[in-house]
């Protein structure tokens, strides 16, 4: 099966999206399928081969975050030449309702579309807005994805279908593999935190909080903090004493990333809000971390309600410390949400996680026609919001 797959976001970033289609596209290239993948990216990004960078981005804030999009004349035409050119038996668009290529595509291809919805936002006034100009094109799709309960919600409140969950998949060998490093063993135990330094979201803010009364209760305790960011305003923030008790590790890679979990007594996510899933939950159990998670819905659904992890209440330094003093002085229960965990995330491993997204593609690719290009123009801005106006040309395209 030759399958296209669009990401919304710029790959010159990391980001769940964009880590999905990544991983999506190397497994179905593993099973033997044609991938090409069409993603914002500067000319000089490094890319995989099977990747067609689409132009440059802009970041505009979105969710809560800042997300690297393209859109304009430039990645309209680059979108429907890829469409064109591709001779794609199923298109796959994630985030089609979002001002980039994914919309781009929507508006310019027929045939065969699935759809993956990733976001959860239950109250949105900006979807609500778009919902009745983005239904015609929305009717283009052939199936819809949502990658959890509460991004389905998302999907059915705003935009209406009934979409399959299937959730985000993850290679889980990598991380259950991974050893931890002796030094970030030392001491009376070792937390650790993954993400954005500079995002609210995310929850350092109210990790960092709770961590004087953990070292006060618990001295020797350290906490491995991955992510990029301003590490000095980061650092700041703690009083004096506890600071040489924080590790900044910034941007990881995924051994890394994976050596950190194995090498932690507890992995914390304190994030606010705007998580539609919590792969890196998924990625902290498989690598033998404890999790520690604030209450969102997604979360509560990752930890099956506190029998995988321990939860808190969104926002509280203070619960969340009790939490991890509690964890760190009870190394048996621990033990028992590492053994709960390792056994519950082979849901997510890929080999699972593919074999439904397939199911989808062939559902959709049984009648004859493949994936065309509109011949109807679609609305859309008068100049570009991203990209540039050289030409119309992708290098590469497969």
């Amino acid at each position: 099966m030759r399958i296209g797959i669009v990401c919304p976001y710029s790959l010159d970033v990391p980001g769940g999206v964009q880590n999905h289609v990544r991983d999506l596209a190397e497994v179905l290239l593993d099973l033997g399928h044609e991938v090409s993948v069409l993603a914002p990216a500067d000319d000089d990004t490094p890319v995989p081969p099977y990747v067609v960078p689409a132009g440059r981005a802009v970041p505009v804030p979105y969710n809560g975050s800042v997300a690297r999009l393209a859109f304009g004349p430039l990645s309209a035409a680059r979108v429907r030449r890829w469409i064109r050119e591709g001779g794609f038996d199923v298109l796959h668009i994630h985030e089609p309702a979002t001002p980039s290529l994914s919309l781009l595509a929507l508006w310019a291809a027929t045939g065969p579309i699935v759809a993956t919805f990733h976001t959860a936002m239950p109250r949105s006034r900006m979807m609500s807005a778009a919902s009745a100009i983005l239904r015609p094109a929305l009717e283009k799709i052939s199936a819809r994805v949502a990658v959890s309960e509460p991004a389905r919600a998302t999907l059915v409140h705003h935009l209406g279908g009934e979409p399959v969950v299937i959730p985000n998949g993850l290679f889980v060998d990598r991380f259950a593999n991974a050893r931890p490093r002796p030094q970030w063993r030392e001491g009376a135990g070792t937390l650790c935190f993954l993400g954005r330094l500079d995002e609210p979201r995310k929850g350092l803010a109210v990790l960092l909080r709770a961590f004087p009364e953990i070292v006060r209760r618990r001295p020797g305790v350290r906490l491995l903090v991955a992510g990029p960011g301003d590490v000095e305003e980061a650092r700041a923030s703690l009083p004096a004493e506890c600071r040489p008790a924080v590790e900044f590790l910034g941007m990881v890679d995924d051994q890394t990333k994976a050596e950190m979990f194995a090498s932690s007594d507890i992995y914390v996510a304190p994030h606010t809000g705007g998580e539609s899933f919590g792969i890196v939950l998924v990625e902290a159990m498989a690598a033998g971390a404890p999790v520690l998670a604030s209450a969102l819905d997604a979360f509560r659904l990752v930890v099956d309600g506190g029998r995988l992890g321990r939860l808190f209440e969104v926002g509280d330094s203070d619960a969340l410390a009790e939490e991890a003093i509690a964890l760190l002085e009870d190394p048996a229960a621990r033990d028992r949400l590492r053994e709960a965990a390792r056994l519950a995330v082979r849901r997510y491993d890929w080999s699972n996680v593919a074999k439904e997204i397939i199911s989808v593609y062939e559902m959709v690719a049984e009648g004859p026609a493949g994936v065309g290009e509109a011949t109807a123009v679609a609305p859309g801005p008068a100049g570009p919001v991203g990209g540039d106006r050289r030409d119309d040309s992708i290098d590469g395209a497969t």
